[in-house]
């Protein structure tokens, strides 16, 4: 997974303004509630402290949150355009995964099946998993109930935000 580009300190995050703050997590997840949470819960003494802080906060994930989040994630096998750190983000988390020509086209059914199902991109934590679990995965979740589904994307989510959170401010 490719690392933040300037991960920024502890100290430098806890005293930075609100503004810069916001700026350093808003590529974790862009989510306003979470990245104010944390934000104001500043100074955090450990990295764990900021870490448990950022999990809890994402427990639970709102509908509309969840809606918000998804519209800045490309599709599974699908590079990020663009040149922002999200972008960035997402396509290093998409890296390792072998997209030759018939896993690229096994995924691009999987999407199409899982958005014509649930009606949303489908949203899984790229990072440390092969293309074949992503397609398992997908395969899986597509005999989800809606809630139960909505469920899963909300975990993906913060598994998402809280990875990329460890790589934005370090020690």
């Amino acid at each position: 997974m490719k690392r933040a580009e300037h991960p920024m300190q502890l100290n430098v995050f806890n005293e930075v303004s609100e503004q810069e703050a916001a700026e350093v997590l808003r590529p974790c997840i862009d989510i306003e509630r979470w990245i104010n949470d944390l934000v104001s819960a500043r100074p955090f003494s450990t990295l764990e402290d900021l870490n448990e802080s950022a999990a809890r906060s994402a427990q639970p994930f709102k509908d509309d949150e969840i809606a918000a989040a998804l519209a800045h994630h490309p599709r599974i096998g699908e590079r990020a355009s663009g040149d922002s750190q999200e972008a960035s983000l997402s396509r290093g988390e998409q890296s390792t995964l072998n997209l030759n020509a018939d896993v690229t086209a096994r995924l691009a059914v999987a999407n199409r099946e899982y958005e014509e199902r649930f009606d949303r991109v489908f949203l899984i934590r790229a990072a440390g998993r092969t293309s074949e679990e992503i397609l398992a995965e997908c395969q899986r979740r597509l005999g989800n109930t809606d809630e139960a589904e909505l469920a899963e994307v909300a975990d993906q989510l913060r598994q998402i935000a809280l990875l990329r959170l460890q790589d934005a401010v370090k020690n």
